[in-house]
C-alpha cells in the first residue's frame, strides 16, 4: 500500500467518559496530522462491560456464552461511534466498524475467541481514502459467522492482529498508566517503569496478572514482529517498548493474580484436563503432583463458571477438591532457573510468614500459589528479592 500505518489502541479508562473521549479524539487527530493514516481500536467506555456482566447475572448466574458475546459486543460500538463522531467534529473524515466489519475473523469459542484471521480490505480502503478508521476492540466473528468476542484485554490482540495485517510501523497501547512496571505500583511502591521488555518476559507477566498487555496480543506481536509501545494516552512519549530485545536482567517484574481455582482430582491429569478442555477453560497450570491431577485457572476466565463447578462435581463426586480462594504472585526473567532462585525465594516467604501453598516454574518464571491476603506481603518481598 505505501502508507505509514499506525495502529492506536485506547483502554475503557482512556475513554471512560466524554471528555475523556474527546481528548483521545485530539490524540487521535494529532497523530494524523503528523502524516501518519491511523487506525483506532477502542474498548467499551469505563465500566461497561462490568456493567453488562452484571446485568446479565440479574438474569442467570451461569449467562449462556453465546448471548453473553450478543450483550457484551455493544459496549465498544458505542465507544467506536462517538469516537468517530468526535474525530468528524474536529474537521477530519472517520469510519468505524464492528470486529465482523474489520475482517477479523475467530475461532468459535464463545468468551474467550481467539482471532485465526485478519481480512482487513475495507479498512486498507478507507485507509487510502484518508479517513481514520475506528475499530470496535475485543470482538470478531467465528468462522460460523457468529459474534464473538476474545476475553478480558482482548482489545490489546485486535490492535496487534490488524497491525500485523496493516503492515503498520508500531502498534501503540494506550492506556492509563505510562508503560510496564517492575510490579503493580499500587501493591508495590517500589516499582519503576521498565523501558523495554522482550517478547517472552512481557508474555509471562500477561500470562500471570500482569494488566498492561494481553498474553495474546504478545504472541501475535511475537510471531508478526511488531513492536509495541505500551504508554499513557495523555502523555507524550516515553512508555515501554516490547519487542525482540528484552531487560538482560536476571528478574524484570513481578506479576499478581487473583480470583483463581484450583481443582485436585484423584485421576490422572489426562481426565481432568479432558473435562475442562470441552469447557473450553483457558488454563494456568495442569499436571499431577503425586497426589493426582492439578488443575489452575481464573475464574475472570470462565463467564459460567457456576454451571461448569456444578458439572464437575456431579462428574467426578468427592474424588474433586474445587479450592476458589487462591492467588499467585509471580516473578519473571531470564536468571531464574537455577534451583536455588526457588530455594531464596522459599526462604523469603516463610521469613515473611507466607503460606505457599503450590509452585510452579518455568525457563522465564516461578510462580508461587498463595491465599488472596498474601499476595501483596509477598510481591513486595519478592520484589525487594529480585528486583
Amino acid at each position: 500500500m505505501g502508507l505509514d500505518i499506525v495502529v492506536q489502541k485506547y483502554g475503557g479508562s482512556s475513554v471512560a467518559d466524554l471528555p475523556r473521549l474527546e481528548r483521545v479524539a485530539e490524540r487521535v487527530v494529532r497523530t494524523a496530522r503528523e502524516g501518519k493514516r491511523v487506525c483506532v481500536v477502542v474498548s467499551a467506555m469505563g465500566k461497561t462491560t462490568d456493567e453488562l456482566i452484571a446485568l446479565a447475572r440479574q438474569i442467570t448466574e451461569a449467562p449462556p456464552r453465546r448471548e453473553l458475546d450478543m450483550l457484551l459486543s455493544t459496549g465498544e460500538r458505542i465507544a467506536m461511534a462517538l469516537l468517530a463522531m468526535a474525530i468528524e467534529k474536529r474537521g477530519l473524515e472517520a469510519i468505524s466498524f464492528t470486529g465482523s466489519q474489520s475482517g477479523i475473523m475467530t475461532n468459535d469459542r464463545h468468551s474467550g475467541a481467539r482471532i485465526i484471521e485478519v481480512r482487513p480490505v475495507r479498512i486498507q480502503d478507507e485507509l487510502e481514502r484518508g479517513k481514520i478508521v475506528i475499530v470496535a476492540g475485543f470482538q470478531g466473528m467465528s468462522y460460523k459467522r457468529e459474534i464473538t468476542t476474545l476475553g478480558r484485554g482482548g482489545s490489546d490482540t485486535t490492535a496487534v492482529a490488524l497491525a500485523a495485517a496493516l503492515g503498520a510501523s508500531y502498534c501503540e497501547i494506550c492506556s492509563d498508566v505510562d508503560g510496564v512496571y517492575t510490579a503493580d505500583p499500587h501493591l508495590v511502591p517500589e516499582a519503576r517503569r521498565l523501558e523495554a521488555l522482550s517478547f517472552d518476559e512481557m508474555q509471562e507477566l500477561a500470562e500471570h496478572g500482569a494488566k498492561v498487555l494481553h498474553a495474546q496480543a504478545v504472541e501475535w506481536a511475537r510471531k508478526a514482529g511488531i513492536t509495541i509501545w505500551a504508554r499513557a494516552t495523555h502523555t507524550d512519549g516515553g512508555g515501554t517498548r516490547v519487542g525482540p530485545d528484552g531487560t538482560g536482567a536476571r528478574a524484570c517484574g513481578v506479576a499478581c493474580g487473583k480470583n483463581l481455582v484450583r481443582l485436585r482430582l484423584r485421576a490422572q491429569a489426562v481426565e481432568l484436563g479432558a473435562r475442562l478442555g470441552e469447557a473450553r477453560v483457558a488454563l494456568w497450570r495442569l499436571d499431577d503432583d503425586g497426589d493426582g491431577a492439578v488443575a489452575v485457572f481464573s475464574r475472570d476466565d470462565v463467564p459460567d463458571w457456576v454451571a461448569l463447578r456444578e458439572a464437575l462435581r456431579a462428574h467426578f463426586g468427592d474424588r474433586l477438591v474445587i479450592d476458589e480462594d487462591v492467588a499467585a504472585v509471580s516473578v519473571v526473567g531470564t536468571g531464574l532457573a537455577p534451583a536455588g532462585e526457588t530455594a531464596r525465594a522459599l526462604a523469603e516467604a516463610a521469613r515473611a510468614g507466607i503460606e505457599i501453598l503450590g509452585l510452579d516454574s518455568s525457563p522465564l518464571r516461578l510462580t508461587f500459589l498463595v491465599r488472596p491476603a498474601a499476595v501483596e506481603p509477598l510481591a513486595r518481598a519478592l520484589h525487594a528479592l529480585f528486583l
